[in-house]
């Protein structure tokens, strides 16, 4: 038996993990005691990883149609990649760079992000490449960029336990992130005097933990944390000597706040003035990490949401110190990777800015290229927007499944069904988005492929092969590479000449050299010796635990900058029509669309069916019982589902049990929506109920 050390696939807390492999199969899977992030922990999701790499489903062959209303042949890799580069090209000549796209996944290396990026902008010329990442954590890279001048989050994981409180926000940590819950709760152990303060609308097990839980009404945390900075005012619990030394815009943002009272506020928010002003003094008090994800970034003011809580950590001085950090929780094991190789339609390697013009040449000089396209590209929900009315021609999509996962979801199939050619790259054969691929691309999964990946708290970690992948799939930076050299064969050869991982990572590491993410002093070597974070520039002899403790920030005056925008009510208000808000949750041991946690029995004994939770007084309005199956409508869509009564949830509104960062629920309803349901069928509780996929 061999033992090989990798990282877990799963969310971006990125724990380290032995991976045991026998006769070309991963046999067993244990936490890595040596890994920091998790210290040998693993919860139910990361310990059953080798069951799920055993499950059938796999993408073996490459396979292709020979027009749409064929099914897929098999056929071998220079065909299918041949038939790919012939009609990418010819799509290119006819109708110009910008009517390919690629979609792609905070779950790929980021050696594969790189190629992709490379592929697209440096290659081909267009920047219409974006992933499933901009739904989960866009908002949290601009409510960066605004406010500390780049996409760097400041703490680290190890602040939890130099923390006096915890503020978390929009995020139950507990499911969604849980071995940090777990350093959490043994941090409180050790220290009884450490606070927990919660804010989300619903009652999770994280905020049962709480020393006190801001249940807000949906969408108000931006008037919540002004009102919070309004209270900092009157108090005088600023840190005046920061503000004035080291940010800009206070005036602003000092009007801003001005009107929001905690009297005034507490109606917005429907929480007690008296708690707002006491998770303000806890707040202040003492070193506060601030602990975010969807539930600030999935929103249409995400930005606002994120900003206006750093600024709470601005005002204070809460930033730099052990303890004190405002530190989003990424959703995907690598959606940090992809930022730090500019795998966004906004963005560039190294966190250079698109709309930069210095910025593009640069790139353009370490490419090797002649320049790089200014125009921007689209985004991923407007990728497919741009899919459905023919403008984008041919669409590759890699490692992520849109057509479950998706908001609009109808038009998301009608786009891939009315679209001129699709191309998959994933590992499995089997997934929703499969049915609508021209090409299915076999990849290599989690334990057969070998790359880096950065976590939560800008730590790399090497990922490792235990085993080979199983038939003809290869790996996802390969078969970038090996298309691009057929698209455009001279050209081709000398951007992509990478014979493993390692020369990608080189390159990448090339383009971080003077940014505020240099890892110019990493190397594969010293990776292998235990992860990092960075920025590890050449000679450092270690990464950066925590930034600006100095009170230098990465913008062009040094200072930090106040994101002073006022609260704005939700997009979708409740009506008549649609009289509750609906919120996602989360299940515990799922994750995403299931695509690979739904294969593993075991992972279903925590929860066996998506479920509707309501408040007892909302069911009875309705006339409904736990175990009714409900149609629950959105303006967007409609999901039939059983019904739970549930004091989690407050009165008019409703929480959906359901999959990770991107619900399978998105499909028809966004994140803090209006809803309405409506009885459908009586049922008992043994029936067979649909399952998410």
């Amino acid at each position: 038996m061999s033992v090989v050390s990798s990282v877990c696939c799963y969310c971006g807390t990125g724990c380290g993990v032995l991976i045991e492999a026998e006769a070309g199969t991963i046999t067993g899977v244990r936490g890595d005691p040596a890994h920091p992030a998790n210290r040998g922990k693993l919860c139910t999701k990361g310990a059953t990883l080798h069951l799920a790499a055993q499950a059938s489903g796999r993408a073996r062959h490459p396979e292709l149609r020979a027009d749409k209303h064929s099914p897929r042949q098999r056929v071998n890799w220079d065909a299918a990649l041949d038939h790919v580069a012939n009609k990418v090209r010819s799509v290119i000549h006819e109708h110009g760079p910008d009517a390919v796209a690629f979609y792609i996944s905070g779950q790929l290396t980021t050696e594969a992000y790189y190629v992709f990026n490379k592929l697209a902008k440096g290659l081909i010329g267009t920047n219409n490449v974006d992933t499933n990442s901009r739904l989960c954590m866009s908002s949290a890279v601009a409510g960066y960029k605004a406010t500390l001048g780049a996409d760097s989050p400041p703490g680290c994981y190890d602040d939890i336990e130099a923390a006096g409180t915890i503020f978390l926000a929009g995020s139950n940590t507990a499911y969604a992130h849980p071995i940090l819950f777990r350093r959490i709760e043994a941090a409180r152990h050790t220290r009884p005097d450490l606070r927990l303060i919660v804010v989300d609308p619903r009652r999770t097990d994280t905020a049962a933990e709480a020393d006190l839980h801001l249940a807000i009404l949906p969408g108000t945390d931006v008037a919540l944390f002004h009102a919070m900075l309004n209270i900092m005012l009157w108090e005088e619990l600023i840190d005046r000597d920061h503000i004035a030394a080291h940010t800009e815009g206070w005036s602003a943002l000092r009007e801003t706040v001005r009107d929001y009272t905690p009297e005034k506020t507490a109606s917005i928010c429907g929480v007690a003035a008296r708690d707002i002003v006491q998770a303000t003094r806890w707040f202040a008090a003492r070193p506060t990490l601030s602990l975010y994800c969807q539930g600030l970034n999935q929103s249409s003011c995400g930005v606002d949401k994120n900003a206006a809580l750093i600024n709470l950590h601005l005002a204070t001085g809460q930033i730099g110190k052990p303890g004190a950090a405002p530190l989003s929780l990424t959703g995907q094991p690598n959606a940090m990777g992809g930022r730090e190789v500019g795998g966004m339609a906004n963005l560039l390697s190294a966190h250079r800015d698109l709309s930069n013009p210095g910025h593009r040449a640069e790139v353009a000089r370490l490419w090797g290229v002649a320049d790089v396209p200014s125009t921007p590209g689209k985004t991923a929900l407007e990728m497919f927007e741009a899919l459905g009315r023919g403008e984008i021609k041919a669409l590759w999509i890699a490692c992520t499944n849109p057509a479950q996962s998706l908001p609009n979801q109808n038009r998301v199939h009608e786009a891939l069904q009315a679209a001129e050619y699709v191309v998959l790259q994933e590992a499995f054969a089997d997934t929703e988005t499969a049915a609508f691929a021209d090409v299915l691309l076999p990849a290599a999964a989690w334990g057969e492929t070998d790359g880096t990946m950065t976590n939560s708290e800008r730590r790399i970690a090497r990922v490792r092969a235990a085993v080979p992948p199983p038939g003809e799939a290869r790996a996802d930076w390969a078969i970038v590479c090996d298309f691009a050299r057929r698209l455009e064969p001279e050209t081709g050869a000398r951007l992509f000449p990478y014979a493993c991982a390692e020369d990608v990572f080189n390159e990448h590491r090339e383009t971080t050299r003077g940014r505020d993410l240099d890892i110019g002093g990493l190397s594969y070597a010293l990776l292998d010796a235990g992860p990092q974070q960075w920025p590890f520039p050449a000679g450092a002899a270690a990464g950066r635990a925590r930034l600006y403790a100095d009170g230098i920030y990465p913008a062009a005056n040094g200072r930090a900058r106040f994101h002073a925008v006022p609260y704005k009510p939700v997009a979708e208000p409740i009506d008549a029509r649609y009289p509750l808000h609906l919120n996602t949750g989360r299940l515990r041991d799922q994750w995403h669309a299931m695509s690979r946690s739904g294969r593993v029995a075991r992972l279903f004994a925590h929860a066996d069916q998506p479920l509707l939770a309501m408040n007892p007084r909302d069911l009875e309005l309705r006339r409904l019982q736990a175990g009714d199956l409900v149609r629950v409508k959105s303006r967007r869509g409609e999901v039939v589902v059983a019904v739970e009564a549930s004091a989690s949830v407050r009165p008019d509104s409703a929480s959906c049990r359901c999959t990770g960062a991107r619900a399978s629920w998105a499909g028809w309803a966004s994140t803090r929506s209006p809803c309405r349901c409506s009885t459908r069928s009586r049922s008992s509780p043994n029936s067979s109920m649909p399952r998410c996929r």
